[in-house]
């Protein structure tokens, strides 16, 4: 167990007034940002989209999340009711993620906590299909315009989870447009840059479920570095956790060209989530894979960016699929988990931290505001009843000041 210790009450938020310094990643502590939800009647044309589950109808049995959202802060235009029942009788409400005001409020949270920003998921098999595609660019739009009113930073992230051969183009032409219809602005002052360079995030190189596309994934790296017009860019690479050591009975594919794409890389993130389940397993994984990793990376001079999550589970979502799971699979241990995980990264040499995820509620990794007396009935959501509703937006920002040097190793305590 890790020792705690109290801090003042002033600690309980970070205001970090002042804009972030978007210039670079180092000394960044970043959260992904899904921003997937919708909602019937919201306008995408979506459906109850990442909140039912085997349906169409969010309803008691067929939830899709893991978590229930706290709305209380959010105008009344932006809180949608569902047929979901607190154990008073009232209605329980949710958010649609392409309604302005949500963002502005998660951005706001950012900044009221010390997150300095967020990568914006982007998933590149939905880009293909205007009514998928339109809502994300939404999305795109109202966190540029809150991370800019926030003093935050942003980057896009495409997942290519799902890609087939010959699909890599859909990430090209997608990118293209962004830049050429102005929906997105990589050069502004809210889009993070590294290495002088506006960075872009590309996730699902070198997994052992999926074809590899090696050769392709080579043509997009060349393309967002080099091309004369949309190119230009600094590239992270998200891989599987067992990247270095090639690991394929883990997570991996065994081919050493992998390692030559990530030495092209300026950053490279191994995903972690579901790798380990316990700060003791954290603190024995900083020593034998994120050491090593990091002096790989000082070797090839790339950069690392390792991701931490608070916890895992997804037995809604995993009932959707006739696939039981276990409920609270990784459990948070009011933030012990987590903070085991960012002392790790620290203590092995990270300067930079990726928290999975500030909105995942779908497999239980949010660290956004939720409600700690979810709705009642069929469907049963995680709650830590005990702890403030905020109390992982907090840590998440102390997870910047351990990262920094700022705070104690110990895990802190907040005072009532």
């Amino acid at each position: 167990m890790l020792r705690l210790v109290i801090l003042p009450a002033l600690l309980a938020l970070s205001t970090h007034a002042q804009s972030v310094d978007t210039s670079t990643l180092t000394g960044k502590v970043v959260c992904g940002y899904q921003g997937w939800f919708r909602c019937e009647g919201d306008g995408s044309d979506n459906g109850w989209h990442h909140y039912a589950a085997g349906s169409k109808i969010l309803e008691p049995g067929h939830a899709h999340i893991e978590m229930w959202p706290d709305v209380s802060e959010l105008p009344k235009e932006a809180r949608v009711p569902t047929p979901f029942k607190h154990a008073d009788g009232s209605t329980a409400e949710v958010f649609s993620s392409v309604h302005p005001a949500v963002i502005q409020l998660h951005f706001k949270w950012m900044r009221d906590y010390g997150i300095d920003g967020a990568f914006i998921q982007r998933f590149a098999t939905t880009t293909r299909d205007k009514r998928f595609r339109e809502p994300m660019d939404r999305v795109l739009a109202h966190c540029q315009t809150a991370a800019t009113a926030n003093g935050r930073g942003i980057t896009l992230m495409y997942d290519l989870s799902g890609i087939k051969e010959g699909d890599i183009q859909l990430v090209i032409d997608d990118w293209k447009r962004l830049i050429t219809e102005k929906r997105l602005d990589p050069k502004s002052t809210s889009y993070f840059k590294h290495h002088g360079k506006p960075l872009v995030a590309l996730w699902g190189l070198g997994f052992n479920d999926r074809p590899p596309m090696l050769e392709e994934w080579s043509r997009l790296i060349t393309f967002l570095r080099d091309d004369p017009e949309f190119g230009g860019c600094a590239i992270m690479l998200g891989v599987p956790y067992y990247w270095r050591s090639l690991e394929t009975k883990r997570d991996t594919i065994q081919d050493p060209k992998l390692h030559e794409l990530i030495a092209r890389a300026d950053i490279v993130s191994p995903w972690a989530v579901g790798r380990f389940g316990t700060p003791k397993q954290a603190a024995s994984n900083g020593d034998k894979i994120l050491k090593p990793d990091i002096a790989w990376c000082a070797e090839h001079k790339v950069d690392y960016l390792p991701v931490l999550f608070p916890g895992f589970s997804w037995t809604n979502l995993s009932k959707s699929r006739n696939q039981p799971a276990k409920f609270d699979a990784i459990p948070r241990l009011k933030g012990e988990f987590l903070w085991s995980q960012a002392l790790a990264a620290r203590q092995a040499g990270a300067q930079m931290l990726y928290v999975a995820m500030f909105d995942e509620m779908d497999e239980g990794t949010a660290i956004f505001k939720t409600d700690n007396h979810p709705p009642v009935g069929e469907s049963r959501f995680l709650a830590e009843p005990d702890l403030p509703n905020d109390h992982y937006l907090w840590l998440t920002g102390m997870l910047g000041k351990l990262l920094r040097g700022e705070t104690p190793d110990a895990l802190p305590l907040r005072k009532p």
